[in-house]
């Protein structure tokens, strides 16, 4: 037993293998030697991140990772060690509120996940034992069992389906906890298991599967199952991502399936999909960062110079020592120097603001609710918002340089619908409900089903049957799922994962052909003459992104073989060796400057000995276990091959709303927007010209192959010179044209580029000599002096390698990538800011994006007016952390000078501990969260003013400076304002009492806390009433506390220093006006600065004022009445 638990323990040590064999049921299989049980993990799903043992060392350790907490536990533990001047409670009690305040965020939010993580296991299911249904709590599945799933149940495993309740054996599953696409999709069963129908049928199958081991593509499987029996030889089936039912899927339309459990537990795709996305750090936080090395020199400069000048004031004999400190006396010197710098460094460390901290995670946390809670981003149709993934780059929104967008689905709406075909080079349109057969003929009149083109009735309907029969396009009654394309007078609804084959499915029904779907690897398809066409499904070429296109294989009922082709006119003309290509070759081209997306049509007729040669060479490649992708790469591409070319399809993909303002206002606010996607160039284009991202005054430069290729030979000798002369173009002389590059409608500074993917790749392969970087500067220098930039025929990795290149130049600037598909993932992972859109290719980039929004529009206000008043309020709350710092440790460093560098506290302990827990912390916070120096109408109707806050202006040296010099004035006023107000006594001493170090003090701090409270008033802009009870709150808090704490005689301490001493002190009128006239002092220079910086010129910055909000729920209100309207400048 013992064993067996190490065993289970250190499964995951095992030397694994390539493949894992699986027995269906736990049947042994005949002649074969009894096998010895593998060690599969169970079923549990752990997304919880501790245990009770591991928790508390487990989170101090990660807490104590960062630097400023590891700082503030080296200052503690000085403090407990060394004779300090500050009790060990001033740092240790901050530090351990934080701490507590953190972990017990992270405990609850793992508690959570502890909760979540027991009722998804403890659920239960039902498996086949004996013959049997049995039920079963779902961690308790092992690899093997047979399980029995109904009707809108998830799949509790990932399960090859063995048997549908469907005749066709086919099952609909919706996968949209997985990747988001509420689509619903078709799976099959292994035909030679789908007959087992009972539990007690299913349970006397014997079979084995060998498969992969476990990996988190969710669209890549490869395995193979046998299937044995008394009567026949063992079948030898292959499996593959169709056959796999993953977990958190949801069965649909089917009564009921059978599944075997191949992965369990976190070996299922889906658990292995939670890895983390890697961390990313926004500009802001370097400048913390920055900024805190600064201070940090500060207090180090500081405590040297408390140190030097306590010796030097110690050279002389009566300043030395006094004679009762004996110990003092005899103590090594140098241990004595350490020991005194360490004090300082302690009685000083509250400049680094370690509160700073928590209060800027608390900004980001609940500001981020700003954006989920924004009405204005709300989508109607889909029923949601925008979604906050991670809060930590709320400011990044205001600090974007570059922004990469994807064309399909982001631009546009991903709504395809059929428009026109060409037809061996002529073409069709369909208008109502008539056809129109163009290219030099008139409309026709007559219904559909009469109509016979120019082509002829046997290539339009050898056109026709290859659109309904060339797909993976299901039929289903009554639907149910959002986003599906209904038929036409019918209440039947195709299904695909993909719109295009959809809407070419649809185009087919339009023009008198209908796909009325499958049965039993039977095709029907309803011709002009109503009459049904039945067609044998032999082969499917699944489509892929890298081919770019997909063959179906079929046989009709005279026995006649036929190969129906489509896809891309890049990846079908190269295959084509009969058919008219050039005339269809010119209606793609026309369709593509249109804007409209196009696919090509080719076919080719099979024999029976060709097709069975086909058949042998697929049946090898499905059958790998090893490299089957390549393999069967390989067999589709001597497949495809001499194909005779039918004609071509035209789609129009819509721009999405406002797409073209949304672009036109990035353009505004000083952001470069680039398109990258995976179209043809003539599409991409067409839709740049129509979102405005192209205009007729620019001049466009082509980086494309068609430059390239007639230099094949020495193509990187073309290449270099292509993009010299582009260089010479945009950069050098930007008159000088070259007629075979440049596309010229009027003088213009403005340029555009075009590359796509193929000249990418060779700019970035490297040459024998790994000379590429000169390239990679020219290409860049060239797309940095461009307005707009298009990059067509892009591969999924190719869309990163661009990010890359750009967010690794030496200005280092800001990136942001938008799309909605799964190749558009690897994009938005490398940009600095990742946003997905909710769209109709799934949501695998809403996944794993930073932020989440419904359609590109949103994309204006999240940028132009979240990520604006994110980077201004977390902007002030940096500085104002550290001036008030600053403002808090310069008078107990000057009061060194006066008290004989012996170390002595000029704050209360008290006061040292609660300045930044409770005095100053809530105004800030509020600040951080609500403020709104300019209007949210005006940043939204004015995207120039996102101008002003580019390249981290407020975080730059010379604001820091700003606030550094006021620190130090505030802090001179407090400390030689209270010193020479102090010097006189008659000003303090009315009532015959003598005031001490500890009034000195108070005065000090009280004029401390008011002035750095009434800067933060001078500088909102937005109250709410929130504002107000924070702010006259915190102050009122100060005051009473005071009165409190020096009020009443404490038991627990040992010295009552501060025992009346607040009460006595405002005794004194005297106490009273040194105290208001210094904070008027400690304010001018603020004042005078706001004054003088007031707008004199025509355009001026309007701020609110004053406005109460709708709700204080965090909630934006846009109500003009509520608003008063300043003037400030920009």
């Amino acid at each position: 037993m013992f064993r067996n638990a190490i065993n289970r323990w250190c499964a995951g040590e095992e030397k694994r293998v390539d493949s894992r064999t699986i027995y269906v049921g736990h049947h042994q299989i005949p002649g074969v030697e009894p096998f010895l049980p593998q060690n599969f993990c169970d079923n549990r799903i752990i997304s919880s991140k501790y245990t009770y043992w591991n928790f508390i060392p487990k989170n101090l350790f990660e807490q104590f990772r960062r630097i400023a907490n590891f700082y503030f536990l080296i200052i503690f533990l000085v403090q407990v060690i060394v004779d300090t001047p500050t009790s060990p409670v001033t740092s240790g009690l901050p530090l351990f509120f934080v701490i507590i305040v953190t972990a017990i965020k992270q405990g609850y939010e793992d508690w959570l996940r502890h909760k979540a993580d027991n009722s998804v296991n403890k659920s239960p299911v039902y498996i086949v034992n004996s013959g049997r249904i049995v039920e079963k709590q779902s961690e308790k599945i092992q690899v093997g069992d047979i399980v029995c799933v109904k009707e809108d149940e998830t799949f509790p495993c990932d399960l090859i389906l063995l048997s549908s309740s469907r005749e066709d054996g086919t099952c609909y599953v919706t996968t949209a906890s997985l990747d988001g696409e509420s689509s619903q999709k078709t799976y099959f069963t292994v035909s030679d298991t789908n007959a087992f129908r009972t539990e007690k049928e299913i349970d006397s199958l014997i079979a084995s599967i060998d498969c992969e081991q476990p990996q988190p593509d969710l669209y890549k499987f490869v395995g193979r199952i046998h299937v044995f029996s008394d009567i026949q030889e063992p079948v030898a089936r292959s499996l593959g991502p169709e056959n796999l039912l993953l977990r958190g899927a949801t069965l649909k339309n089917t009564d009921q399936i059978y599944g075997v459990s191949i992965y369990t537990g976190m070996e299922t795709k889906m658990a292995l999909n939670y890895q983390g996305k890697s961390q990313k750090r926004s500009v802001v936080e370097k400048s913390i960062n920055v900024f805190l090395i600064v201070y940090l020199g500060i207090l180090v400069s500081k405590s040297l110079v408390g140190t030097t000048l306590k010796y030097i004031w110690q050279l002389d004999p009566t300043n030395d020592e006094p004679w009762y400190s004996l110990k003092e006396k005899n103590t090594n010197k140098f241990i004595k120097m350490f020991t005194d710098f360490l004090s300082y460094m302690v009685l000083f460390n509250f400049i680094i603001p370690v509160s700073m901290y928590v209060t800027v995670e608390m900004q980001k946390f609940l500001g981020s609710y700003f954006i989920t809670w924004d009405k204005d981003m709300y989508d109607d149709h889909l029923g949601e918002g925008a979604l906050v993934n991670t809060s930590d780059l709320n400011e990044e929104l205001g600090q974007i340089e570059y922004v990469f967008t994807d064309k399909t689905g982001t631009l546009t709406e991903n709504n395809m619908e059929f428009i026109e075909c060409c037809i061996d080079g002529f073409k069709y349109k369909h208008v109502g409900v008539e056809l129109s057969v163009v290219d030099g003929l008139s409309s026709t009149d007559g219904p559909h089903r009469r109509i016979c083109g120019m082509a002829g009735k046997e290539k339009e309907e050898l056109f026709f049957r290859a659109l309904c029969l060339c797909h993976t396009v299901q039929i289903k009654v009554e639907d149910k799922v959002d986003g599906l394309v209904k038929q036409q007078g019918t209440q039947c609804t195709y299904i695909s994962s993909s719109p295009d084959e959809v809407a070419l499915v649809q185009g087919a029904k339009t023009l008198g052909f209908t796909f009325q779907g499958m049965k039993k690897n039977l095709m029907k398809v309803q011709n002009r003459d109503e009459e049904v066409e039945m067609y044998e499904l032999l082969q499917i070429l699944s489509f892929d992104p890298v081919r770019r296109r997909m063959s179906v294989i079929v046989k009709d009922h005279s026995g006649r073989i036929f190969l129906f082709c489509k896809g891309a006119d890049s990846s079908v003309f190269p295959r084509v060796n009969a058919g008219k290509q050039e005339e269809i070759k010119l209606h793609v081209e026309h369709c593509a400057v249109d804007g409209l997306r196009t696919l090509c049509v080719a076919y080719k007729e099979l024999t029976q000995n060709e097709y069975d040669q086909i058949s042998a060479q697929l049946h090898a490649a499905q059958m790998a276990l090893k490299d089957r992708d390549e393999k069967l790469a390989e067999a589709y591409d001597d497949i495809e091959n001499g194909l005779h070319l039918i004609g071509a399809t035209a789609v129009e993909d819509k721009l999405q709303d406002q797409a073209a303002e949304t672009i036109e206002a990035l353009h505004s606010a000083g952001m470069n927007v680039w398109v990258l996607t995976g179209d043809k160039m003539e599409t991409a284009k067409a839709t740049c010209f129509a979102c405005r991202l192209f205009h007729t005054n620019m001049k466009l430069l082509e980086l494309t192959t068609k430059n390239i290729e007639t230099y094949r030979a020495r193509g990187a000798e073309k290449i270099h010179e292509l993009l010299l002369e582009l260089h010479k173009v945009v950069v050098q002389d930007k008159r000088c044209s070259s007629a075979s590059l440049l596309r010229s409608w009027s003088v213009t500074q403005e340029y555009g580029l075009i590359i796509d993917g193929a000249a990418l790749s060779l700019i970035l392969k490297p040459t024998q000599d790994g000379g590429t970087s000169n390239y990679k500067n020219l290409l860049l220098q060239i797309c940095q002096r461009c307005t707009a930039v298009l990059c067509c025929r892009m591969a999924p990795l190719q869309k990163a390698q661009i990010v890359k290149l750009v967010k690794n130049t030496k200005e280092h600037p800001i990136t942001l990538a938008i799309g909605d598909g799964a190749n558009d993932v690897s994009m938005v992972l490398e940009a600095h800011v990742g946003i997905g859109l909710k769209g109709k290719e799934g949501r695998q980039a809403a996944r794993n994006s930073d932020y989440a929004i419904p359609k590109f529009k949103h994309l204006r206000k999240l940028l132009l007016t979240h990520g604006h008043l994110y980077y201004i309020r977390i902007s002030h709350l940096v500085q104002y952390f550290f001036y008030k710092n600053l403002c808090f440790i310069l008078p107990q460093f000057l009061y060194q000078f006066f008290c004989g560098f012996s170390q002595q506290p000029l704050y209360d302990a008290t006061y040292l501990t609660l300045y930044n827990i409770s005095f100053t912390s809530l105004p800030i916070l509020l600040y951080g969260l609500l403020e709104q120096h300019i209007n949210i109408e005006i940043l939204k109707k004015d995207p120039s003013l996102y101008r002003n806050i580019a390249n981290n202006a407020l975080l730059q040296w010379k604001p820091f400076l700003y606030w550094t010099i006021l620190g130090l004035f505030n802090g001179l006023v407090f400390f030689f304002g209270a010193y020479f107000l102090y010097d006189n006594t008659s000003l303090f001493s009315g009532n015959g009492q003598v005031y001490g170090n500890w009034t000195f003090g108070t005065i000090v701090f009280t004029v401390l806390v008011f002035t750095v409270n009434f800067k933060l008033v001078l500088d909102t802009r937005y109250w709410t009433w929130a504002n107000h009870f924070v702010i006259w709150g915190s102050l009122a808090f100060f005051v009473l506390f005071s009165f409190f704490w020096g009020g009443i005689i404490w038991p627990f301490l040992q010295q009552q220093r501060m025992h009346f001493v607040f009460a006595q002190m405002l005794t004194s009128i005297s106490a009273w006006l040194a105290i208001i006239l210094l904070i008027v002092v400690s304010l001018v220079p603020d004042i005078v600065v706001k004054l003088l910086s007031r707008p004199v010129g025509r355009r001026q910055l309007q701020c609110v004022r004053y406005a109460v909000p709708e709700l204080l729920a965090f909630r934006y209100t846009t109500d003009s009445s509520l608003i008063e309207v300043k003037n400030l400048k920009n």
